[in-house]
């Protein structure tokens, strides 16, 4: 009975032995096949999309670059209202990371590529030079310029239509030049020769004073150009365009809006009146201009830019947007200064 009591716990021993190995065995199975599921390329790109999110999904976040080509009061203003625009389109979710050049072209590029370095979501390029470093810089990262007069010049498009493509948009600050020439005319109709006063270095000042130019030969007026290359040797020559000339014309030009002090030291003293391409530079030195808001111009843009960075938009096929309206606008101190007197139609600057 001893013997046979013996074998019979080995043969339960053995019994159960079995029983515990087969379950183990199930459940590894099971946790292979868990495994196996997660690890599907499927299920890891899920997994994947669910822990970073989209770009454009909720909570997305963006980084825009501003860079600025020199601090003045027109492009100041299409910065604020392009941040304004972007901050109400998508709130706390952008962050601005803006840099002036101080007027330096050279420095416009190390600005850009700073962006492209660090990766940002989108570049505003602020006045043309900003626009040409951008377009160097990067053919990948969406580059909305503003203050731009013409895209096809600034970037050398041959027969632009209004679109540039790739990736690139913007707003052009750019006002009807035939109009401005009319105006100069209507405030100044005995006037036999006028000096267009730009920077050399900007193209799109070259484009406004060749038009114009064409506008007030066509009327009879004999025009001269006086352009400078940059600060430094604008006194000599705004003197000399001020002793030689009836009336000056300047155009949406960068460096003379930055430097209005310079110009409005020599001609106001020269009795010579200064008709403007935007309201900034006759705020500083001119009699007479007809402008955009730079503000709007910048929430258009910002606008744009709020489009492409939720997906909403594709840069490449988003045409290049103008002012919707025009002022009349003078400066009431320098024409009293002068002695002008200005027709009905016009509104202060500061009114």
């Amino acid at each position: 009975m001893k013997k046979s009591g013996k074998l019979l716990a080995m043969i339960l021993a053995g019994a159960m032995a079995l029983s515990v190995t087969a379950c183990s065995g199930g459940s590894t199975e099971t946790t292979a096949a868990d495994t196996s599921a997660t690890d599907s390329p499927d299920a890891a790109d899920a997994a994947q999309g669910s822990e970073e999110g989209s770009p454009e999904g909720e909570g997305a976040t963006y980084t825009v670059g501003i860079c600025q080509l020199v601090q003045h009061d027109a492009l100041d203003a299409a910065t604020q209202g392009f941040k304004d625009a972007l901050t109400e389109a998508l709130g706390d979710s952008v962050v601005f990371d803006e840099q002036n050049a101080q007027g330096d072209s050279n420095t416009c590029s190390t600005i850009v590529n700073s962006f492209v370095s660090s990766g940002v979501d989108l570049i505003l390029a602020n006045a043309t030079p900003a626009l040409q470093a951008a377009q160097a810089g990067t053919s990948e990262i969406p580059i909305l310029g503003t203050s731009v007069t013409e895209y096809g010049v600034a970037l050398g498009i041959e027969g632009f239509d209004g679109t540039v493509g790739g990736n690139i948009s913007g707003t052009s600050d750019l006002a009807p030049l035939d109009e401005q020439a009319a105006m100069l005319l209507e405030l100044f109709p005995e006037a036999k020769k006028v000096g267009l006063l730009y920077c050399s270095a900007e193209a799109n000042s070259q484009y406004q004073v060749d038009t114009v130019k064409a506008a007030l030969e066509a009327s009879g007026c004999t025009c001269e150009y006086y352009a400078f290359s940059d600060s430094n040797d604008l006194s000599t020559i705004v003197t000399s365009a001020a002793n030689e000339c009836d009336v000056i014309y300047i155009p949406t030009d960068n460096t003379a809006a930055a430097n209005t002090e310079i110009i409005n030291n020599v001609c106001v003293p020269a009795n010579v009146p200064v008709i403007a391409g935007e309201e900034g530079i006759c705020a500083g030195c001119g009699v007479a201009t007809l402008s955009i808001s730079y503000y709007d111009l910048g929430v258009t843009t910002g606008e744009m830019a709020a489009k492409i960075l939720t997906g909403e938009a594709d840069i490449a096929e988003m045409p290049i947007e103008y002012a919707p309206q025009f002022t009349k606008k003078y400066n009431k101190e320098i024409c009293e200064s002068l002695g002008i007197e200005i027709p009905e139609g016009y509104v202060a600057i500061g009114q």
